[in-house]
Order: structure tokens, then sequence, then C-alpha cells
């Protein structure tokens, strides 16, 4: 898995919401290449480097997945599934971020093994504080499972 661009997957069906991220990306001054899918099968596919997502120097694997829950196609529970179900991904960490608070949500996502759950906040500044948070942990912060091309 070739992580040297650092790159962020968004999965996330909201265009309004992808907006706002990447702009708190920005004001958080966040350098990470940033892809982003609006459903679950394009999020499957972007893992798997498949049909459009071919090109692994156009889109390499991501460091850290950001994935919203409720998406068409596939939700992001299955996205999860599938993702924890895959060798060779099983250990890349993935965080629910989501407008859900439901209990039955959070419990599912983390028995589906997910490595955190994040509530969207309503403001913008304080999902910049978040994205920065997230960064300066997931990214700057944690160690990352080794891989293998």
């Amino acid at each position: 898995m070739n992580t040297d661009q650092q790159t962020i997957l968004l999965a996330e069906d909201d265009s309004n919401q992808v907006l706002l991220i990447r702009r708190a990306l920005r004001k958080a001054n966040l350098t990470q290449p940033l892809q982003v899918v609006t459903n679950g099968e394009a999020a499957i596919s972007y893992l798997c480097g498949e049909g459009d997502y071919a090109d692994r120097k156009s889109y390499p694997l991501p460091i850290l997945v950001l994935l919203d829950l409720k998406m068409p196609r596939k939700s992001g529970f299955e996205v999860l599934e599938w993702l924890r179900q895959q060798p060779e991904l099983k250990r890349l960490p993935v965080i629910v971020l989501t407008t859900s608070k439901e209990k039955t949500d959070i419990h599912k996502a983390y028995d589906l093994g997910v490595n955190s759950y994040l509530v969207k906040p309503i403001a913008f500044n304080d999902l910049t504080a978040m994205i920065k948070l997230l960064d300066d942990y997931w990214v700057n912060l944690n160690q990352q499972p080794f891989y293998t091309d």
C-alpha cells in the first residue's frame, strides 16, 4: 500500500458537506490531498483500485478514511463491514463522520470495527477545530500500519 502522499479519502454524498469539509481543511492549513467519493460503491471501488480509480498515482490508497454512514448504493456500514474483511485493508484507520447521534448507529459502527465515531458539528469553526484535531492525531501522531505494495 503506497501512502507516500498521505491521501485522505472522504466518502460523503452531500455536496454541501464536502464543500464545508474542504473549506475546513484549508482553514486548518492541512496539506494532505483529499479524494472524495459520493457513495458506498465508489468508496469500495476506490479502495480496491478498480474502474475509474485504477490509476494509483492519481488515486493512491489513503492513510485515513472519513466515512459518512447514510450514503446511496452502499451505506457507510456496508463499506466498513467490507473493509474490515479485506486482509490488505483491514487495519486502515476509519473515522465515521456523520450527523447521527443514534446509539444504535454508534454501537453498530464500533461493532464493525470503526476506529472513531464523530458527529459533524453545526458551526464551521467547530468543524475546522475537529478537522485540525483529526490531522494532529490520525496523520501526525498515530503510527500507521505497515503495508506492502
